[in-house]
């Protein structure tokens, strides 16, 4: 059976600026946080059982963060590899744009936007290469819009008041 290393950790001079940045500066996912606190817990001495309570992880997850930054760097240490599937379908612009066309008056001839002609019109447009209506159902629920659903958007007065004799105002037609 082979006989398991011991792990020491020693940051280089850059890393551990950059883990006193991390753990000083801005908002980080508080995954990048623990670990960059394991990491320089890790450097001080302390052994993985002694870290791994101080910080929220367990001892294990501790070693893992470790080895990651003794064999592979700081990075790989710190931060998730990216996730696997497929990439975004629309882009934040268009994703604006497409937006900015629901906010608006529907085509001629329709009343109100409907989920599928949003697709549609977005491809007419030339707004999105492409797109299915569940992008945009997502889309519209990731912004809280409900077009089809008058109150849920502005629209311009179209009807016109005609004054009584009176000077007062006069129902709709």
């Amino acid at each position: 059976m082979q006989k398991r290393r011991k792990l020491v950790v020693k940051l280089s001079k850059a890393a551990e600026r950059e883990v006193a940045e991390l753990l000083r500066a801005g908002i980080q996912p508080v995954r990048v946080i623990k670990r960059a606190q394991a990491l320089r817990l890790l450097a001080a001495g302390q052994g993985p059982p002694e870290v791994g309570p101080n910080v929220g992880l367990t001892a294990k997850g501790v070693r893992d963060i470790g080895w990651r930054y003794v064999e592979k760097g700081l990075d790989v240490a710190l931060y998730d590899r990216p996730w696997p599937g497929r990439p975004a379908v629309i882009k934040e612009a268009e994703k604006q744009r497409i937006i900015a066309m629901v906010c608006a008056e529907p085509p001629e001839g329709q009343s109100r936007w409907t989920v599928r002609l949003i697709a549609q019109e977005a491809v007419k447009r030339k707004l999105v290469p492409g797109i299915g209506r569940e992008s945009v159902r997502i889309l519209l629920l990731s912004h809280d819009l409900k077009p089809w659903r008058e109150k849920n958007v502005v629209r311009r007065r179209t009807q016109r008041r005609i004054p009584r004799e009176d000077g007062g105002r006069a129902g709709g037609l």
